[in-house]
């Protein structure tokens, strides 16, 4: 069979060498993977350099990245020799155009040979950006971070021959961020993600007590810190009545103060229940059981854990931002990010069977979320164009 594409897969190469646990951009790098996969060659950047795996090379590492697990370091070191031995290159797609290349991860954006090694092979490149929190907020993110994304987002508008946006929502940032630069934007198709498959077996998780969920990685972007403050405040005033916190998400970045509350508060102790990881089975038992999933966050680019719980039936409560607007629109209950007052009170008003509550649980019946078989339904009509 002809490659028509090539897919890189360094984010999915290094996130299994490391044992990580996937994140959501990870899932969507491995969706893609699951989707094209047949059809494309492997692409692997190390040091400003990209290496074509041969179509037999690239069916090995697909199928090691996929099985995943502690084997995985094994399997990519037999893999290598053949991988080195048995050439690669890129092959012309056809009509002898040049492969789409598909970059899902923002894996090498920031690289200055990225654009160059794109215009000699004669590849159409495709990237799915996910959002430009760096830019817009970087007072989240690392030291730094806001130059090497900015550098990600000119590289992508000067060589890409299409953009994926995650929502309406990151693209408008992107033509934003266009109009400043002063660069033209390269045709674009905004295509929603999906989430977890939700298990068919995933009854809501019994609980001593009632519970909310908050869902990602503990980083300042999320705000993480404002739940842990009202939690301390509810048990304060209702003792062991007062409902659990639970936790899902690895512990990031830019979240110190969070995390020493965590760490050191004896008061929050049997009170929030965090969960570095968790099985999709037991993430979807926990959301389907919670009163409502909080998510305070300062910014998204998507936000896939109000897609989830809104799959499960579970009501949401969450920040007023224009990607939550475009993907649940007028069902869950928004709030400022920065008012502790509001958020305590909805809380509050969803540990009991509250008018919004009730109206979000008749909302979510028969809702239906995003799935990858209408993602691709769009991409791949839209592929054909370029």
């Amino acid at each position: 069979m002809e490659r028509d594409y090539l897919i890189d897969v360094t984010r999915l190469v290094w996130r299994a060498w490391s044992g990580r646990l996937p994140t959501g951009i990870d899932r969507v790098c491995l969706a893609y993977l699951d989707h094209f996969g047949d059809r494309a060659q492997a692409v692997v950047q190390r040091g400003g350099m990209q290496r074509v795996f041969s179509p037999a090379a690239s069916d090995r590492l697909f199928a090691a990245i996929r099985a995943g697990g502690p084997g995985f370091r094994t399997r990519l070191l037999r893999l290598l020799p053949f991988a080195l031995s048995s050439g690669g290159g890129v092959a012309k797609g056809r009509a002898g155009r040049g492969p789409i290349y598909l970059n899902i991860g923002h894996t090498g954006l920031d690289e200055p040979s990225l654009p160059g090694w794109v215009r000699r092979n004669g590849l159409r490149a495709v990237f799915l950006v996910h959002d430009l929190i760096p830019i817009t907020h970087p007072e989240f993110c690392r030291s730094g971070e806001a130059e090497k994304h900015r550098a990600r987002m000119r590289n992508v508008l000067t060589c890409a021959a299409g953009i994926i946006g995650n929502s309406q929502s990151t693209l408008d940032e992107l033509q934003a961020f266009a109009e400043l630069e002063q660069l033209a934007v390269p045709p674009f198709v905004p295509a929603w993600i999906s989430g977890h498959e939700i298990p068919d077996s995933a009854p809501p998780a019994a609980m001593d007590r009632p519970h909310f969920i908050v869902v990602g990685t503990i980083e300042g972007r999320k705000n993480h810190i404002l739940l842990f403050q009202i939690w301390r405040k509810l048990v304060e005033r209702l003792g062991h009545r007062a409902p659990r916190l639970v936790v899902i998400g690895q512990r990031g970045w830019e979240a110190e103060h969070a995390l020493a509350v965590l760490d050191r508060n004896p008061l929050l102790r049997g009170h929030i229940r965090e969960l570095g990881s968790a099985s999709d089975l037991e993430a979807a038992r926990l959301m389907a059981g919670a009163r409502a999933l909080l998510m305070p966050s300062f910014a998204e680019g998507f936000g896939l854990p109000v897609v989830e719980a809104m799959q499960l039936g579970t009501p949401v409560i969450c920040t007023d931002l224009p990607a939550f607007r475009e993907i649940a629109g007028d069902i869950p209950h928004y709030l400022d990010p920065l008012d502790g007052l509001g958020w305590e009170s909805a809380i509050l008003s969803f540990l009991e069977d509250c008018p919004d509550r009730m109206r979000q649980i008749r909302q979510l019946r028969g809702y239906r979320g995003p799935d990858w078989p209408s993602h691709f339904a769009v991409v791949e009509p839209w592929l054909s164009t370029l």
